[in-house]
């Protein structure tokens, strides 16, 4: 059975804001370091050993700065020239063979299943990743019935990719 999307694509507001989050939510033991650091300074200002606010302000500071880095990592991503075509509208057919990515009835691409690392079903799509930075989602208002939403479950659970 071959499953057929209607014609869409990946937002790129949507791309930023949940590549940032998934990124902070990876990586929050790097927010440790600046804690650290601002719990030490809090404790060398108010025993008198120190008294100087610059340490906890710069640890906070750093833990801004760090956030503000990964975002405008992903924002810029969304600009760069090689990363145009994952914004580009396709209509997907997806079988357990491949999926295939269609710009029109005679161009498009493939994406075999073993280049997908994982995927997972939020509230509203499924999201199959291919790495860190690269997913493809798939909103639950493409596919043309219930049905199609069955069968794409069935064929993520077959290939081990979601649980």
């Amino acid at each position: 059975m071959t499953i057929k999307t209607k014609k869409f694509a990946l937002d790129k507001k949507h791309y930023i804001n949940y590549s940032f989050q998934r990124r902070m939510i990876t990586r929050w033991f790097w927010f440790l370091i600046p804690a650290a650091v601002l719990v030490l300074g809090l404790i060398l200002h108010f025993t008198g050993i120190y008294k100087n606010y610059w340490i906890p302000i710069t640890a906070v500071v750093g833990a801004i700065l760090y956030a503000v880095f990964w975002y405008v990592q992903f924002y810029a991503a969304t600009e760069m020239e090689q990363n145009k075509q994952m914004f580009d509208r396709f209509s997907y057919e997806i079988d357990s063979r491949h999926i295939l990515m269609k710009i029109n009835a005679k161009e498009g691409g493939m994406i075999k299943w073993d280049t997908i690392e994982k995927a997972e079903m939020t509230k509203d799509a499924f999201m199959l990743f291919i790495s860190n930075a690269q997913f493809l989602r798939f909103p639950f208002t493409v596919f043309n019935s219930p049905h199609d939403l069955k069968l794409m479950e069935t064929i993520l659970k077959r290939k081990e990719l979601m649980s």
